[in-house]
């Protein structure tokens, strides 16, 4: 064999491996259904819920312990939406809550007979998603965990008194006899062998609804059946008591099936006999062939066939059934898609019509073919922009049937800095100064979002007290929120009367937004001419450019930013640099920290003017007020007043001994440094440290310039501790936060020119 064959050979073998889709009888179908019930015992509905988890997972809840969480998940859609599509669709956390929430009804049970439309505007993505949630429904059926099963039919011939034989009939003898003495016939050679080839010992007739063969078995004994198959109790427990399984226990399989098993049983007169006729296969979906999913477009002419059949077929189980009226061979295209997807892109043109018929399809669960009623219990999905709205007509209860999805425009600038990404390549990141880039695409969310939010300013009260880090509408506040994030800068009391209530409350207001501003295309076409003016070799894109690329590029849509919106950005930004910066100085020593926490501790049962042996650390203290001061102010802040300290000192002094002691430490057996108000403490203690972390450098010009110098035959010149500093703070801003050398030089310079430090100095 050459090559060329053994390739085609291999390939050969493995489509004709992956496409064995062979039947099974109905008795081994249910003896596989037993074994393996999770797989089996579910419909579209729960099967497409089983996909969207096996592609996102469980997600991250990031305070799963708290009583105050909402549960709000980090979901990663990248392998539902992103990977092996021609065309990504990026949801960000807000929309993946939303739609995994709405479809863990699917698995609830609480799904039948609705539509769901994907409501949105203009270039949210609507369409990219529905497809690329259609792509990966079909491909997942086509694996092992997502293969579902349908009927299909073998009528025995044999067993219906058809004659199967392999002899020659007489009649076909007599005519192979006249042939061979034919002079006008031309003679075949004997290795084409007989002109007559048996016929199977079966006629094969699919259920065009799809029906699973589960629903086969009789209803009065589907009970029974499963009770004594299914050996898992805890499944066996689910199945007949939660409402996801009902179906298996209240579906009647289609017309067509129900009278093929009545002609069938007059025939043969045994049910046995019959069930053995009952094949089970894998359901194929395909959508191009609108089998288990179609889809139709606004401009899909509808076709005038309203009831579909097979002639050949229906001729066939005529003769074996000896009544051309016992089994009628027709069906709707719904069959197509029974137990599967009906999807509708944009309910508008000819749509608007597949849309009007549903109407008692989504309202009964049937549909009338001829003088026949045929089942349908397929998910239906539908697209549409907000002003499609008035397309949509019919009785109330109709409209109560209507459950509307949100697909807005992107409201977490993580998620828009991945379109931009996925657009123009990751090295695009590589070009800005870090924060810089999700900047931007804030300013593009600060158009979608509403002016104010009454549920934030109840929380927060006066947004005024924040003015140095937000804006005065408290939008970038909410912008964190919506990523998943709380910033450093709310106070201790905003962050504890959060409460789950009010995050809600907060979260909610996204169903209402995303609906205006810069739309998906708009973004796109901005952050273009925004990279090709800004982005050069050599140079980092930064705050600077961004605002002044959308107070002079931009001036036509200078009315959709908010108001003094880009101020309050740069001043985020700038708090945001200023701790990078503090943080990549800090370099005290933490056992020195610990020890006086622990000193403190100790001192705080005694009055000023002793001198004791710390029981923690071994030291020996003398207890002046200017040895309380030192620590008190560390912890407080250097402006702390006497009374102050005072007061703190006896509150601490409190802690101690009524729960620390008593109950953490000899209770429950924990150290000093384990206990609550120890952990307090020392949390404190560093914050301002590093609040006052760049004093020693503000007025120090020689930092400055060793900071310039960095990198350059000019830094060795400087002495050892500028060196030391100015290696850490570099070396500490490109581990920690992203920065390249020149990006970590360029923002400790703008921090020191702009004085930052004073600007957020605690009164």
């Amino acid at each position: 064999m050459n090559t060329e064959q053994s390739i085609i050979s291999s390939l050969s073998k493995r489509i004709a491996e992956r496409g064995h889709r062979a039947a099974v009888p109905l008795t081994d179908f249910v003896s596989f259904a037993a074994r393996n019930p999770t797989m089996v015992f579910r419909n579209t509905f729960q099967m497409l819920y089983d996909m969207i988890r096996s592609y996102v997972g469980q997600g991250i809840d990031e305070y799963p312990d708290d009583p105050e969480s909402i549960h709000h998940v980090l979901y990663d859609c990248t392998k539902l939406f992103v990977e092996g599509t021609d065309h990504p669709f990026f949801a960000d956390q807000l929309f993946a809550n939303r739609l995994i929430n709405q479809f863990a009804s699917f698995r609830s049970g609480s799904q039948q007979n609705r539509i769901y439309i994907f409501e949105g505007p203009h270039g949210c993505g609507k369409s990219t998603f529905l497809n690329n949630l259609l792509m990966k429904f079909e491909q997942y059926t086509k694996t092992p965990e997502g293969t579902t099963y349908e009927t299909v039919w073998r009528l025995n011939k044999k067993a219906l008194g058809v004659m199967t034989g392999h002899e020659t009939p007489v009649i076909l003898q007599q005519l192979r006899h006249l042939a061979d003495e034919s002079d006008l016939m031309p003679k075949k050679p004997a290795r084409d062998g007989p002109l007559y080839t048996p016929m199977k010992e079966y006629l094969e007739v699919p259920c065009p609804s799809h029906d699973s063969p589960l629903i086969l078995v009789p209803k009065a004994y589907r009970k029974e059946v499963y009770g004594q198959l299914i050996e898992d109790e805890a499944f066996k427990e689910k199945l007949f008591t939660e409402k996801q399984y009902e179906w298996i226990f209240r579906d009647s399989p289609c017309t067509i099936c129900v009278s093929l098993y009545m002609a069938l049983l007059d025939i043969v007169n045994s049910p046995e006999k019959v069930l053995e006729m009952i094949f089970a296969r894998p359901y194929e979906f395909n959508r191009r062939l609108g089998q288990g999913i179609s889809v139709f477009n606004p401009g899909d002419r509808i076709t005038k066939t309203t009831v579909l059949t097979n002639d050949l077929l229906q001729s066939q189980i005529n003769n074996l059934i000896k009544d051309s009226n016992r089994v009628r061979y027709i069906y709707s295209r719904y069959a197509n898609t029974n137990n599967g997807i009906y999807a509708i892109m944009d309910v508008k043109d000819n749509n608007k019509e597949r849309f009007a018929n549903l109407h008692g399809i989504i309202s009964e669960g049937v549909h009338k073919v001829e003088d026949i009623e045929e089942n349908v219990n397929s998910l239906f999905l539908a697209l549409m922009n907000p002003e499609d709205r008035v397309n949509i007509v019919g009785t109330q209860s109709f409209l109560d049937r209507i459950s509307f999805i949100k697909i807005p425009y992107v409201l977490d600038y993580n998620t828009e800095v991945k379109i931009y990404k996925n657009i123009f390549g990751d090295r695009i990141e590589k070009m800005f100064l870090p924060r810089v880039l999700q900047n931007f695409a804030k300013v593009i969310i600060a158009t979608r979002l509403k002016e104010k939010s009454d549920n934030l300013l109840e929380w927060i009260g006066d947004p005024e007290k924040y003015a140095l880090y937000c804006d005065r509408n408290l939008q970038l506040l909410k912008m964190d929120i919506y990523a998943g994030f709380m910033p450093s800068w709310l106070t201790q009391e905003d962050r504890k009367t959060f409460s789950a209530k009010k995050r809600k409350a907060v979260i909610a207001d996204s169903e209402t937004e995303g609906e205006k501003g810069f739309s998906g295309r708009d973004s796109i076409k901005i952050f273009d001419d925004f990279y090709s003016a800004y982005a050069k070799e050599g140079a980092l894109v930064s705050m600077a450019m961004v605002c002044n690329f959308f107070r002079q590029h931009q001036k036509d849509h200078a009315e959709d930013i908010p108001e003094g919106f880009l101020d309050s950005l740069v001043d985020s930004y700038n708090y945001a640099v200023l701790q990078e910066v503090k943080e990549s100085l800090y370099d005290y020593n933490e056992e020195r920290i610990s020890r006086d926490v622990q000193n403190y501790l100790f001192a705080v049962n005694f009055e000023p003017g002793r001198t004791e042996k710390c029981i923690y650390t071994g030291e020996t203290i003398d207890l002046t007020e200017e040895f309380f001061a030192g620590i008190e102010r560390r912890i407080l802040g250097s402006q702390a007043a006497f009374n102050q300290r005072h007061a703190f000192r006896k509150e601490i002094q409190n802690q101690y001994t009524s729960k620390t002691l008593t109950q953490e430490m000899l209770l429950e057996g924990k150290s000093i440094t384990e206990t609550m108000i120890y952990a307090s403490l020392r949390e404190r203690y560093i914050h301002n440290l590093k609040e006052n972390v760049m004093d020693p450098f503000l007025k120090n010009e020689n930092f400055r310039r060793g900071i310039k110098d960095y990198g350059t035959e000019a830094f060795k010149t400087y002495d050892q501790r500028i060196r030391h500093e100015v290696r850490f703070l570099i070396r500490n801003l490109v581990s920690r936060y992203g920065y390249c050398e020149r990006g970590a030089r360029e923002i400790s310079i703008y921090v020191l020119d702009s004085n930052l430090a004073n600007t957020f100095s605690t009164p």
